[in-house]
């Protein structure tokens, strides 16, 4: 499967006194390429946007990236696929569509009732899958 495509809005608030995007605000644009992947999911998907955790991230920084030039592309995919948990993949590009930062994150879905993990619904665990990408 291809990998998922957005194209993230740097924010001025993104920039730290150097005049590049600051580190965390990575985990942001990762976010919303993440998001953005999810809900290509529909309905079938829904529980997942208000009911995962983040577990673990991970990020490589390669290069800067600065503000004021435009979107950002950031690619992700689904890297594993476990019972109750699953890993997003990510590469972001500046703009001059270099790899700006690689990275991984860990999520969990749960159940906000009762307040813990569950497992990986079938219909979620079918999606995951289809935008799996071998390492």
């Amino acid at each position: 499967m291809p990998r998922h495509t957005e194209w993230c809005q740097v924010r001025w608030s993104d920039m730290d006194a150097f005049g590049h995007v600051n580190n965390a605000r990575f985990l942001t644009l990762f976010e919303e390429a993440r998001t953005a992947l999810i809900l290509d999911g529909g309905e079938a998907l829904s529980g997942m946007l208000d009911g995962c955790v983040v577990i673990r991230h991970e990020i490589d920084y390669v290069r800067p990236v600065r503000y004021g030039r435009g979107p950002i592309r950031v690619d992700c995919w689904v890297t594993e696929v476990r019972a109750a948990s699953y890993g997003v993949g990510y590469e972001l590009f500046n703009h001059a569509e270099e790899s700006a930062a690689r990275g991984l994150t860990k999520l969990v879905p749960v159940s906000l009732p009762a307040g813990r993990p569950r497992r990986l619904r079938p219909e979620e665990r079918e999606f995951l899958e289809a935008w799996r990408e071998e390492s």
